[in-house]
């Protein structure tokens, strides 16, 4: 009887960790969207800060604002282009290390959802014997 219980709790352990690493997978799966995102952006942004360094001094740059072109400082766009790629690169670096942890929490879990499934089995062998 008392295999019995043991076996019951094992699986219910299991499940646990098996929605736990599920999250977890969910989690990875959300984090590669949104750095997918911003890898885009950035390759955006820094093909119009190479078209910005083909411009003349004295040219003319319009910003979208809404419906509207607005005339906008050379110096200003360029500026404002660098600050955006310096977030996009600090938030992919965030991102990475985020990803990091999340993989190395995946392959705990996944080594502790083994150990569980060896002992259910070891129970069950060991059961059947009897």
């Amino acid at each position: 009887m008392g295999s019995t219980a043991a076996l019951k709790e094992l699986q219910g352990d299991l499940e646990n960790k098996a929605n736990d690493l599920s999250k977890l997978q969910k989690d990875i799966a959300k984090n590669h969207q949104v750095r997918k995102k911003y890898t885009i952006q950035l390759g955006e942004n820094e093909l119009v800060l190479k078209e910005l360094d083909l411009l003349n001094d004295d040219a003319n740059v319009y910003k979208l604002i809404g419906p509207v072109l607005v005339k906008q400082d050379l110096a200003e766009a360029n500026a404002n282009v660098r600050k955006r790629i310096d977030y996009i690169s600090a938030e992919l670096k965030r991102l990475d290390a985020t990803l990091q942890d999340l993989e190395e929490k995946q392959n705990s879990k996944k080594e502790a959802i083994f150990k569980v499934q060896q002992r259910i089995q070891s129970l069950q062998a060991g059961k059947g014997k009897a």
